[in-house]
């Protein structure tokens, strides 16, 4: 059976700053139930100007590490989108602001893929021994990159951070990682894109070639096609069938993709977890922040069954199966 990466602990954090869809409503042509209606979001979390993705990512990585009851780890692996810098990597800093010394530590971009592709990581670390414990974060300072007047994404993203720690054990333990499987398609780049900033097209012609942009219904038909892929693959790696998954916990960007999801895989939409009207899309952190919240709730219990998924830019997508582990 080999090294597993067995999940130890988890912790999130969101900013202070709540901001409902009344606010984008009382400034742009949109509304509370048109916003609601096509996301499910009524609400997100956004972080006060001079906040960085570091900050956001140090809360959720010092919360995991408390909850997991360990003082070090032997590596970060940071999943995000907005880095505090184009470079250096993000996650020096952090694992420098949480005291962890002179670690492996570096940025994953895979968007809202990130976390699983981090996970992964860390996982093969675990594996080829070089790592007894990984912290991974997925954080994002998403309304950073986004254009505050473009009523197709300023209301959908939110910002926050997730993080776990990952540590050696077996496959036979509750918490370990048991399938992953991970994919992409470049040729659908300009599905989610800030076209400008890059090596590509350094400065842009005009100011909205820095910010975020996303073709709405493709991302939608791509991500539901992908999620559900992805997600069947991996059960039939785990061994699992589909009816033996308790929840499902996928990229929180929509609630209609979710069920949407659940129902390509045949499971009942209860079963999907479902926080996006809190914290609207949190693109790698929603993940991460989706399972604190479910075990928080008392919803996700020892030894329930749980299937991931996300779809991100990239285009970039993945799965992974885990029993849930028992407390710390």
């Amino acid at each position: 059976m080999g090294r597993a990466a067995v999940l130890t602990g988890i912790g999130s954090a969101v900013p202070d700053r709540v901001v409902t869809n009344d606010a984008f409503a009382a400034r742009m042509d949109t509304s509370d139930e048109w916003i609601r209606s096509r996301t499910g979001i009524r609400e997100r979390r956004l972080v006060e100007p001079g906040t960085a993705t570091s900050d956001l990512a140090v809360l959720a990585g010092s919360r995991a590490m408390k909850s997991a009851g360990v003082a070090d780890v032997d590596a970060v692996v940071l999943a995000t989108t907005t880095p505090d810098h184009p470079c250096p990597a993000t996650a020096p800093t952090v694992a420098s602001r949480l005291g962890l010394g002179a670690v492996a530590a570096y940025d994953v971009a895979a968007v809202c893929s990130g976390f699983l592709y981090g996970l992964a990581s860390a996982a093969g670390m675990i594996a080829l021994g070089t790592a007894e414990r990984v912290l991974v974060i997925a954080a994002e300072a998403f309304s950073t990159i986004i254009d505050p007047d473009d009523r197709a994404t300023a209301p959908i993203f939110g910002d926050g951070a997730g993080a776990v720690v990952l540590a050696a054990g077996e496959q036979s333990q509750r918490g370990a990682l048991l399938g992953f499987d991970l994919g992409s398609d470049g040729a659908l780049a300009d599905l989610i894109i800030v076209p400008a900033g890059g090596s590509r097209m350094k400065t842009g012609a005009s100011p909205s070639d820095h910010f975020f942009t996303m073709r709405g219904q493709a991302v939608f038909k791509h991500a539901v096609l992908r999620m559900a892929e992805s997600s069947r693959t991996v059960l039939a790696r785990t061994g699992w069938p589909v009816d033996a998954v308790d929840w499902l916990v996928g990229h929180q960007a929509n609630v209609r993709i979710l069920r949407a999801v659940a129902d390509q895989l045949g499971l009942p939409r209860e079963k999907a977890f479902v926080n996006v009207e809190r914290f609207g899309n949190t693109a790698a952190a929603s993940i991460p922040i989706a399972l604190d919240d479910a075990v928080a709730a008392g919803l996700v219990n020892p030894g329930d069954r749980v299937l991931l998924t996300a779809f991100g830019g990239g285009a970039s997508w993945g799965a992974v199966t885990l029993e849930w582990p028992d407390p710390a």
